[in-house]
């Protein structure tokens, strides 16, 4: 709020609208001076030198035990789903009805945890999705279970996510500070990643022999980890960050922020599209499993680990890079979707699953240069308005993909429907490349660099002047 004209009072607190002071820079700009400043720190930094930092050490071990868990039950719910409805469409709809609630109320999500402090509120979303688990297990394991049972379910960790998802990112520069942050990103990725190697193989195991039931309750048992981590962190070693105070319009003002700054909102945009209609594995991978291969769940719980397999990659390789490049995302997005629209021909069963690891790394490599580029050039006082439109958009819009995308697999088959989400992706990506480069004035250039082309965008040479007879 501001104060109107002619009012005689004390200086405003600086706002991210406001001028600076003489002889300062606005917020905004401190802090990528400072980012970039550390950032040749981040670029000399090993592979896995955030985890020398032993709140993120204890985050980082929490998140495994618990993002194994949330795999499992992940491939244990799309199998039940398939297996209560014999319905691509079906599992596409619990996929939607788990992303809705981030479409919904993303933003105030990310209102909330500008406004809350992060460690407190990571233990009541990671409790509340603890238990979601637990109650369905139960009624699994009794029998009980009916498919409205999973559709609640997953609504109710959509829920969750949509605070939960904000608080975990933003919370990772309040543990490692900005010099770290790039590391510390990649390394979530990671984390993410090496629990979708694990989590689907056991998830695998206990669908074939003893039901899905018992992969719904350890994940429940598996939030225990990331609590733990948590109520073991020690808060003087914590990097103190400002909390945005309750106030009028600051969902507004996150969305003119991101408006004004075109390196937030491309990325946004990009991840948008690849988010709603490239990212519908659940829906893809069960049909090629159960329709095109008649394989059964083991084939689904393969094809989902050796995407990991490429992912995990794809992430470690991101842990090396010391910055994030508009170019790499471009590049990374582009070949992704062409990689699905081949990827979707592929006549074996064991091609197709060996495809399945470059889509990973192209796939993660999307990801965690967006997420990067988004939250080294926000301010932290506004991460967690923007990291909740960037999640929203990028989760957000699955719950409108996924079922039309559901539909397609089951009326014109799994090829087609995959087809189509690699060739929006490429699309995307190629239209938004052309968009900046005209908009930047730049070329494509073609260069050879020991050995191989090397592609990239150039300013344009001014034409020369023209002399007036």
């Amino acid at each position: 709020m501001s104060s109107g004209p002619g009012t005689a009072s004390a200086p405003a607190p600086a706002t991210h609208d406001s001028p600076p002071a003489p002889g300062t820079l606005p917020r905004q700009t401190r802090t990528a001076v400072a980012e970039r400043a550390t950032g040749s720190a981040s670029r000399r930094s090993t592979m896995f030198s955030s985890l020398r930092i032993r709140n993120y050490r204890l985050f980082f071990i929490g998140q495994v035990v618990s993002n194994t868990g949330t795999w499992m039950q992940r491939i244990a719910q799309d199998w039940l789903v398939l297996s209560l409805t014999g319905s691509s469409t079906a599992v596409g709809f619990t996929t939607a009805l788990q992303f809705l609630p981030m479409l919904l109320f993303g933003l105030y999500g990310g209102v909330l945890v500008d406004r809350l402090p992060k460690r407190p509120t990571l233990l009541v979303t990671q409790s509340a999705m603890g238990a979601t688990g637990l109650v369905l297990a139960l009624l699994t394991l009794s029998g009980q279970v009916q498919v409205w049972h999973v559709y609640v379910a997953a609504f109710a960790v959509g829920l969750a996510t949509v605070v939960d998802n904000p608080a975990r990112q933003t919370f990772v520069s309040e543990m490692v500070g900005p010099g770290q942050l790039q590391n510390a990103v990649s390394l979530n990725s990671a984390n993410f990643q090496s629990a979708r190697l694990v989590g689907p193989a056991v998830a695998g195991v206990l669908i074939t022999g003893v039901g899905t039931g018992w992969a719904f309750l350890l994940n429940g048992l598996s939030f225990l980890a990331p609590i733990a981590g948590l109520l073991l962190m020690r808060s003087r070693e914590l990097h103190v960050v400002e909390r945005a105070p309750r106030a009028k319009g600051q969902l507004r003002e996150g969305l003119r922020y991101v408006a004004g700054r075109p390196e937030l909102i491309w990325p946004t945009v990009l991840v948008g599209f690849i988010g709603t209609f490239g990212f519908n594995f659940p829906v893809w991978l069960s049909a090629y499993a159960d329709d095109v291969f008649h394989a059964g769940a083991g084939a689904y719980s393969l094809f989902n680990t050796l995407m990991a397999v490429g992912s995990l990659s794809g992430a470690l390789l991101a842990a090396r890079r010391g910055t994030a490049r508009l170019r790499v995302l471009l590049a990374a997005a582009a070949v992704f979707g062409a990689l699905e629209i081949v990827t979707a021909g592929a006549p074996s069963l064991w091609l197709f699953a060996l495809l399945m690891v470059p889509i990973g790394i192209f796939g993660l490599t999307v990801n965690v240069t967006a997420n990067t580029t988004v939250q080294m050039g926000t301010d932290p006082a506004m991460r967690g308005r923007v990291m909740a439109l960037f999640m929203m958009v990028f989760m957000g819009g699955t719950p409108l993909g996924a079922p039309l995308v559901g539909w397609i697999t089951d009326v014109y088959g799994a090829r087609v429907g995959f087809a189509l989400g690699g060739l929006v992706s490429a699309a995307a990506a190629l239209t938004i490349g052309l968009v900046l480069a005209r908009a930047g004035d730049l070329r494509l250039s073609v260069a050879w660099s020991q050995g191989r082309p090397r592609l990239r965008f150039v300013p344009r040479e001014p034409e020369p002047a023209t002399v007036a007879a």
